[in-house]
């Protein structure tokens, strides 16, 4: 399938303003902008046909620019990263078999999350997009309670059914787990929803035409729409391989982020 990958990014974010020119420390000292990272991360994708940041901000395209990128501008008015997307492919008179939305804030992303994405959009005949999920360890959903516990909105969880559908999507961790009661070396039954979609042409231009999930609002997720509507998401479970994944969706974060660095 002739795939294109989408990296929307947008300066007003409202729990970091910026975010996208957030540099980080590499462990040789030399500093990167999270959106130059997050585009190196797209172009390790095997398969992938292009690769395009998505910005309606001119400091944006002057950065993505700098580093090489090709840039798609589209309007302030786009409320989300899929319909940034969305708006892009329209603009661009884009055309492919698939497009892939690797979120601007996830440079840690594994190319084989996104190669796995591809390959479950062409067995699955049901669903309209799929996303990754990965299996919290305990450091992980200590994160993640840590950020909840003091008001910090931190990574999403994903619940899904056998067939691996999605059955919801939380910024709260759920299932409910009482930690102390599950073996140390236990698995735990919690999904981190890793952001990052790939779309068929159809359903990313439906996306635009549906309005705004009573779920989606109160959430503040783009892909509950998707399931208020009726359509299915594929959750595709994928293999961290020992590395740390991490959004960075706070200012805490890029410590964090900067931590494991070393690994990539």
């Amino acid at each position: 399938m002739k795939t294109i990958i989408l990296i929307p990014a947008r300066y007003a974010s409202s729990r970091y303003p910026g975010k996208p020119l957030a540099e980080l420390t590499l462990p040789d000292g030399t500093r990167k902008s999270l959106i130059q990272m997050s585009w190196e991360a797209a172009c390790r994708v095997t398969g992938a046909d292009a690769v395009y940041v998505v910005t309606d901000d001119d400091r944006i395209q002057t950065a993505a620019k700098a580093f090489g990128a090709d840039v798609i501008m589209t309007s302030e008015a786009c409320e989300n990263g899929t319909a940034r997307c969305a708006e892009a492919v329209r603009n661009a008179n884009l055309d492919a078999d698939l497009y892939v939305n690797l979120q601007g804030d996830a440079p840690l992303t594994p190319h084989w999350f996104v190669e796995d994405l591809i390959k479950a959009m062409a067995t699955d005949t049901q669903a309209g997009m799929a996303t990754p999920v990965l299996r919290l360890d305990r450091l992980t959903y200590g994160h993640f309670t840590e950020d909840r516990k003091n008001d910090r909105v931190g990574g999403t969880t994903a619940v899904f059914d056998n067939a691996g559908h999605a059955l919801y999507f939380s910024k709260e961790v759920v299932p409910f787990v009482d930690i102390n009661k599950l073996p140390s070396d236990a698995h735990i039954p919690v999904f981190h929803h890793v952001g990052v979609y790939a779309y068929t042409p159809q359903a990313l231009a439906a996306y635009g035409t549906w309005p705004e999930g009573r779920l989606e609002k109160l959430e503040g997720l783009e892909q509950l729409r998707f399931l208020e509507h009726g359509h299915k998401i594929k959750c595709v479970e994928v293999d961290g391989k020992g590395r740390v994944f991490w959004e960075l969706n706070n200012p805490e974060d890029v410590a964090r982020i900067e931590s494991v660095l070393d690994t990539l």
